[in-house]
């Protein structure tokens, strides 16, 4: 029988956790330079590793955070870096080591963790959710052109990588809380967001707008240049937000004036991104992709509940089942007033997953029920019980993530 065990890593361990996950994804390890800049998205305490008979098999880290839900924030672990060494996979070590990670939040008092899956059938099985989605357009340069009528109020000054870096963290702050499913970038965040810039192809580039009452949204991009005898240039516009619709029209005026570009691409966007109501032409822009953003795992259900606020008087009972984190599971009461445990009979029954897809408001509660995610009990036929929880967790806009971890 093996001898496995999930323990927390030590700071002389992390370089071999980083080279394992590498490996699971296809990757070779990293330089010594390059290590030097991801060393610094470690949290101290946070890196798990499973070992077998001794030996680093498997590992999975988080990074504390804090999450913008409807209403107000919560704490949550971002969870990344985990991987399985490919000669033992499927024998249960992703499962001890999200078991672990799981029980170490809970111990924590961390009611929610996030993560972005690199592949969607996985993370269903230990609770995690779709939460939110992100939409990537394709914008032909010629043809695309901001509408006259669009706002307007301010300025966009462009900036290196070097003085993005010193600049952004506090702009981003500003922003943070200005859509459900935002993150607060934490120390250990920046350093991933400039690996990709100094490693990926490309000048890049930060636009930073400037609004009557300070930075207000900004736009970092790399252009790339394809095809030298064509004149084929593209600029990847990768990460971008901003607070007002101004910001957002005065950034899109500014990224549509640079020169010698042939076609944009807007990256990892919000759904419901006005983007092709902002422009004369709306068919200059078409859809590349709509992808799973932020999944979500509620690790304490009344105190996660709780952290957002509701709208509309409507009150519903609902029964959450959760396998792995038995303590959630049992009958809640959700109204405008929060959360709370009840004996009253379910209206609705949930597993701790879709309840996960629907804590930041981005699916509708009538569709996750028409595919058998969501049961309608008999108590919960004759009360609209679907209509009463769609008006509670429903939110104006899409929820958006926007931070790679």
């Amino acid at each position: 029988m093996t001898d496995r065990s999930i323990r927390t890593l030590d700071a002389t361990e992390i370089r071999s956790a980083h080279t394992l996950f590498r490996a699971s994804l296809h990757a070779a390890p990293l330089t010594d330079e390059r290590w030097q800049r991801a060393r610094r998205t470690y949290q101290d305490g946070r890196t798990l590793g499973a070992f077998e008979n001794d030996t680093l098999v498997g590992t999975a880290r988080a990074i504390d955070t804090t999450l913008t839900v409807p209403g107000g924030t919560v704490p949550m672990a971002a969870v990344t870096g985990v991987g399985v060494r490919a000669d033992r996979t499927r024998r249960g070590v992703l499962t001890d080591l999200m078991t672990a990670q799981l029980a170490d939040c809970a111990e924590r008092g961390v009611p929610v963790a996030g993560l972005h899956a690199s592949e969607a059938v996985i993370y269903g099985r230990y609770g995690y959710g779709i939460a939110a989605h992100v939409r990537s357009r394709r914008l032909d340069r010629r043809r695309a052109e901001v509408r006259a009528s669009a706002p307007a109020d301010g300025e966009v000054e462009l900036y290196d990588l070097d003085a993005a870096l010193e600049l952004l963290p506090d702009v981003y702050a500003r922003l943070a809380r200005s859509r459900a499913g935002m993150l607060d970038r934490t120390e250990h965040f920046w350093p991933m967001w400039e690996g990709h810039y100094r490693t990926e192809s490309g000048l890049m580039r930060l636009a930073v707008h400037h609004g009557s009452d300070g930075p207000d949204g900004y736009a970092s991009y790399r252009v790339v240049t394809e095809d030298v005898a064509d004149d084929v240039a593209v600029m990847y516009v990768e990460d971008m937000a901003a607070a007002t619709p101004a910001a957002y029209a005065d950034l899109w005026r500014a990224l549509l004036r640079v020169d010698l570009i042939t076609r944009i691409e807007s990256r990892w966007q919000p759904v419901d991104a006005p983007l092709e109501a902002l422009l004369t032409d709306y068919r200059a822009v078409s859809t590349m992709s709509v992808e799973d953003d932020l999944w979500l795992r509620l690790v304490d259900v009344p105190a996660a509940l709780n952290a957002r606020g509701y709208a509309g008087d409507d009150a519903v009972v609902f029964e959450v089942s959760d396998p792995i984190l038995k303590h959630n599971s049992g009958r809640y009461r959700l109204s405008a007033a929060g959360s709370e445990p009840t004996t009253e009979p379910a209206q609705l029954a949930l597993d701790v997953d879709t309840l996960g897809m629907l804590y930041l408001g981005g699916w509708r509660v009538a569709d996750l029920a028409a595919v058998g995610r969501i049961e309608v009990t008999a108590a919960g036929a004759d009360d609209d019980a679907l209509g009463a929880a769609h008006r509670l967790v429903v939110t104006d806009s899409s929820p958006w993530c926007g931070s790679f971890f």
